[in-house]
């Protein structure tokens, strides 16, 4: 489905949605669990997924929409060996993730995906299982699924880059609080997004589960037993999904344009609040009451490094393309391994509506002050982050921009454009 977005002018009251990273968390801890109660989780595609593997391996989840809580009646530690293959969908989280539960097993998993699933790189975390005596392997040898996984690994010490994917060392630290002997993950390399880690932390001292940062990388001890308080959890609000409501208060709100559920947590994309006021946004946050009020603003380019923070880049870039001066996004090399290469998409797309926009292997440099951006047809990769971030830049193009395969920002942001028309957005599917 496309839709065709008018040059508009915004405002009201507006709540993301929950955080898919906690979700899937919290999901996956429920089931390493005896069970537990997840409350105001996010109910897209990708997390649906995340279920699905729970229920793989034994465990059951239902939904209860009333009260927007799921009852996970969890696997307690140990893994089923799955009746079928795993379809991770188009969820990256959810296949690293269980693909540390799949070690665990005394059977073999088969784990896949759709087709960019499939040519995402998983190699990093097959060899960490292999390091500790599992089986893991990639039916194709090239690092990519489908995946083969088993081996009932009792832990051990691994080696791994951490340039690659932060999932990796979630997927272990997760497995590892349930394994014999836990896991010591030394890393090779710098870790990128660490704050995604912090989040795995957080979620697994939620649930009653040490872990920590060493001095080489992280460690979990094993033998321990996932029991969150009262059996609940409460997922917190999302700051990537977040950041398409800031941008387009910013570019387009008609007086102020008021956001709900930011309510501060280890989420590193909580960086777009100072991206955007460093740019010269007026943005107040109320981090008590989880409110931030965002105004139209005349805005200024910046230098903002990426390393921890990939999914706000097609933000930062449709705010450098609208913004006065040079907008240049470093350190983002990773961001080419999500759903789609988010540099390239991002640089072709904005190009395509009249931005001028510098690709380098591990980075992009947008000039606002020579860019007009214009309606015209862009084209999303089936991606949730691209779809949504074009449709923010349609708001402030002259004219009308149909984005395509809108019904993408499902995956992180049900109801985004539906979201749009009610803040006063011409929008028309």
């Amino acid at each position: 489905m496309d839709a065709d977005i008018s040059n508009s002018r915004i405002h009201g009251t507006a709540r993301a949605p929950p955080s898919k990273s906690y979700t899937h968390r919290a999901i996956l801890a429920a089931g390493y669990a005896q069970g537990a109660l997840v409350h105001d989780p996010l109910m897209s595609a990708d997390p649906k997924a995340t279920i699905r593997a729970v229920e793989a391996y034994g465990g059951s989840v239902e939904y209860h929409q009333d009260d927007d809580v799921l009852d996970v009646d969890g696997f307690h530690g140990r893994p089923d060996t799955p009746a079928d293959v795993v379809d991770c969908g188009n969820s990256g989280t959810t296949m690293r993730l269980v693909t540390g539960t799949a070690a665990l097993g005394d059977g073999l998993t088969v784990l896949t995906g759709d087709s960019s699933l499939r040519s995402r790189p998983q190699g990093p975390l097959l060899d960490a299982i292999a390091q500790l005596d599992g089986r893991a392997e990639s039916t194709r040898g090239n690092g990519q699924a489908p995946l083969v996984v088993g081996g009932d690994v009792s832990g051990g010490s691994v080696s791994i880059p951490g340039d690659v994917s932060s999932q990796f060392i979630t997927a272990l630290l997760m497995a590892g609080a349930v394994s014999e002997d836990g896991i010591d993950v030394v890393l090779e390399t710098e870790l990128k997004s660490s704050p995604y880690v912090d989040i795995t932390i957080e979620v697994l001292d939620d649930f009653g589960v040490e872990a920590e940062a060493t001095e080489q990388g992280f460690s979990v001890p094993g033998g321990q037993s996932y029991e969150p308080e009262d059996g609940e959890y409460h997922v917190p609000g999302d700051f990537s999904s977040m950041s398409y409501l800031l941008a387009a208060g910013v570019l387009a709100a008609d007086d102020e344009l008021v956001v709900e559920g930011a309510y501060p947590s280890a989420q590193g994309d909580s960086a777009i609040v100072d991206i955007v006021q460093r740019m010269g946004g007026d943005v107040d946050w109320d981090r008590d009451n989880g409110i931030i009020t965002v105004r139209q603003s005349d805005l200024s380019g910046v230098e903002v490094d990426v390393g921890d923070t990939p999914d706000l880049v097609p933000t930062i870039a449709v705010l450098g393309a609208a913004a006065d001066g040079t907008t240049r996004i470093t350190n983002a090399e990773h961001v080419r391994y999500k759903e789609t290469d988010r540099l390239s998409a991002m640089a072709d797309e904005l190009t395509r509506m009249g931005a001028s926009v510098d690709e380098e292997q591990d980075a992009l440099t947008i000039h606002g002050s020579e860019s007009t951006l214009e309606g015209t047809t862009v084209e999303t990769y089936d991606d949730h982050r691209v779809v949504m971030s074009l449709a923010v830049a349609a708001l402030v193009a002259d004219g009308t921009t149909t984005v395509t395969e809108i019904e993408h920002a499902n995956v992180s942001f049900p109801g985004f454009f539906d979201l749009l028309y009610d803040l006063g957005a011409t929008v028309e599917r």
